[in-house]
Parts: structure tokens; sequence; C-alpha cells
């Protein structure tokens, strides 16, 4: 089911939510969290499927916001607030609401968010572009906790790394961190088989991609070792290689779904380790509420410290 609001307000949308589900039978009873999408109009559509894919597996309320653009004079002297409800099968197993806001009130979207939100349940805001400086100081950010960016969406990656590692604070994570789960999970089997001192350390990507850093600065704080970082033909981190004394520990991945994992004095081994969909990696972020130190150690390649 599907309510277009124009010129509404808070009031009348959280109305409109009750009278939706009353006509399609559904409770708000299950929802587990309130997940803030804010985005534009471009990358609303990709935002919202992988947010109600992974309502799947954490049904929840999606309230995205999109600040238009002034167009007319209208626009830029007139606040207004227009929204799309959608309950039921247009939702996912969680219900959405997309709100689209115009003149002063694009300043102020916490405003219009905070009625909104389900009581007494964890928020959980993602920027899948254009995210602030400082996720927590923003107004939006402040209401979570937990905050999720996306590196791959800026132009200059390991700048705003840099950035994000000034203005850490905790319940940050990011989805360049997040992709590399599957790789930590194989490097960390490795070498419990392994057992063995690492003495040196490489890290192959394409060139300014993100995750291959914070792999690498990861790997740097728990093996206490330099990693080189080389450059390759991509796509995103190819291969890891851990030296020993023993002869090299390496994850081979050049392209595809399927890695080689070599280890010294055991046959190489083909293991599963595919680029996920926006979607897992959106469902992994939402299991955990609580703050992610390793992410916070990749960031600053130390224990993570609380911001003043």
């Amino acid at each position: 089911m599907k309510i277009d609001l124009t010129d509404t307000t808070a009031s009348k949308i959280n109305k409109a939510l009750v009278r939706g589900r009353r006509a399609i039978g559904t409770p708000a009873v299950g929802m587990v969290l309130t997940m803030v999408i804010v985005t534009d109009e471009e990358n609303a559509y990709d935002s919202i499927k992988a947010a109600e894919d992974a309502s799947r597996e954490h049904p929840s309320r999606t309230l995205v916001v999109i600040k238009r653009h002034a167009r007319t004079l209208r626009d830029r002297t007139h606040s207004r607030l227009d929204a799309e409800v959608r309950v039921g099968s247009e939702a996912g197993t969680g219900e959405t609401v997309v709100l689209r806001t115009y003149g002063e009130v694009s300043d102020h979207a916490d405003s219009v968010v905070l009625p909104l939100l389900l009581p007494d349940a964890p928020v959980v805001v993602w920027w899948p572009v254009d995210a602030p400086e400082a996720p927590a100081k923003d107004p939006l950010g402040a209401l979570a906790q937990r905050r999720i960016t996306d590196l791959y969406a800026v132009e200059r990656p390991l700048e705003v790394l840099n950035t994000r590692a000034r203005c850490y604070a905790p319940g940050d994570t990011d989805l360049a961190w997040t992709r590399l789960t599957l790789w930590r999970s194989m490097l960390a089997a490795a070498l419990d088989q392994a057992r063995v001192p690492i003495t040196s350390a490489i890290v192959e990507a394409e060139a300014e991609n993100p995750s291959a850093e914070l792999l690498a600065r990861w790997l740097e704080a728990r093996l206490k070792v330099s990693v080189n970082r080389v450059h390759s033909a991509g796509p995103f981190v190819t291969a890891v290689r851990l030296g020993t004394a023993n002869g090299d520990i390496v994850v081979d991945r050049p392209e595809g779904p399927l890695a080689t994992l070599s280890l010294p004095g055991q046959p190489p081994r083909t293991l599963a380790l595919k680029v996920r969909a926006t979607s897992e990696l959106i469902a992994e972020e939402l299991r955990r509420l609580d703050a992610d130190e390793m992410y916070a150690i990749a960031l600053q390649g130390e224990a993570p410290k609380e911001n003043a």
C-alpha cells in the first residue's frame, strides 16, 4: 500500500502509517530498529531497494530523507515536506517513508525525522553518498547508535578516510570496511593454521582503493609489521601476501567470486570470496549496533579514541 502526502507534517505522516497498517492488518510490533537513509534523488531507488532487502533479516522502519534543490523562487522561500508512505508489500518486511524536503526544512531534517522514530528502538543512519565530514556531529547522525558511510562514493577516498580517522566517534562505520569481512575471516583462519610469526605483508589492489588501505592499516596494527601497498589491475582487493620464515601465506583473488588460499607446505585451496551486494553489507552492519572497535583500529592504527 502506498499513500502520497503533499505539503504535510510529521503528525500527518504518523497518522498515515497507522492508517496504512490498519488497512493491511499489520501491527507495528516486530520492527527492531529505525533506519534513516540520507540520499539524493539519483541514488534513492538503489538505496531503498538495498534497505528493503536487508529488512527481511532486520524488520525496520525506513525513513528516506531526500533534500530537494530549489528550482523556483517559491521553493527557495517556502518550506515544504512531501512524503510517500509505503507499507505491506511496497516496503519489504517493514515500512518505508520517503521524505522530500524543500526550503528551510531541508536544514532541519532532524526535526522531521525525530517524531517518526520507533519508540525505544535503536536508530541507524546511512549516507549512501555525500556523508558529512564528522557523521556523529551531524544533526541526524547525533540521533543514531550507528552511522554508516561509504568511501566508495567519494572522489578522493584516501583523503576522506584520513578525515574520518580524525573525526571518528564510537558507532561510526563504513561499507568499505564491511566489504573486508570475508577477507579478514579468511586471513584469520589462515594465520590460525600456520601459527608462525609474520615478517612482512603486501596488500594488492587497484589504486586509491579505500578497502585496501583499511585492510593494510588493520594488518599493521594487528601483526605489528609494515604493510606494502602494491597497485594491481583490480577490481577491488586482489591479493594479500604474508611473509613467514617457512614461505608466504597468500590469498589471491584476481577476479570473480573465487580465491586461492596458499599456505606453506600445503596444497592450494579454492575458497568462495565474492563481492557482496550492498543489501548484504547493510544487513551485516545491522547485526551489531555497538561500537566497531576493529574499524576504529583500522582507521587510527590503535585502540579507539573518544572525541572530546
